[in-house]
């Protein structure tokens, strides 16, 4: 899938990836790849805040929904950024009250500095 990470921090992460190995036969974008490194970057904005935090915990997807508003037909990045603190508060309580907690990230996917497809995906954090 040639993902390059641009940026990772527990405010954001920034995955670009090249369209050539993600081609479909309408020469842009496969559906597939942009779900699953935008579901990554979410993934890894979680990952990095729960070991911010010092919580050991597995991570794995429970739901998510991908939305295409554009082709797109060339080089391509996927942002993840924070959820509202309360939203995470909450996961975190829940978590270190039932070992088990669940959060709702959002990222986009930007072609040409412009938002050309959403993800939406619920991520259940087990703890260790």
């Amino acid at each position: 899938m040639g993902v390059r990470v641009r940026a990772a921090s527990p405010e954001r992460v920034e995955l670009a990836a090249p369209l050539a190995p993600n081609i479909n036969h309408h020469e842009t974008l496969f559906g597939g790849s942009g779900a699953a490194i935008a579901t990554l970057s979410a993934w890894t904005l979680a990952h990095i805040r729960l070991r911010h935090a010092g919580v050991r915990a597995r991570l794995v997807i429970q739901r998510n929904a991908m939305s295409y508003d554009e082709p797109i037909d060339g080089d391509f990045v996927a942002v993840c950024e924070q959820p509202h603190p309360d939203e995470w508060g909450r996961f975190m309580k829940m978590l270190e009250r039932r070992s088990r907690g669940r959060v709702t990230l959002t990222a986009r996917l930007l072609y040409a500095g412009r938002p050309a497809a959403s993800f939406e995906g619920d991520f259940v954090a087990l703890k260790d």
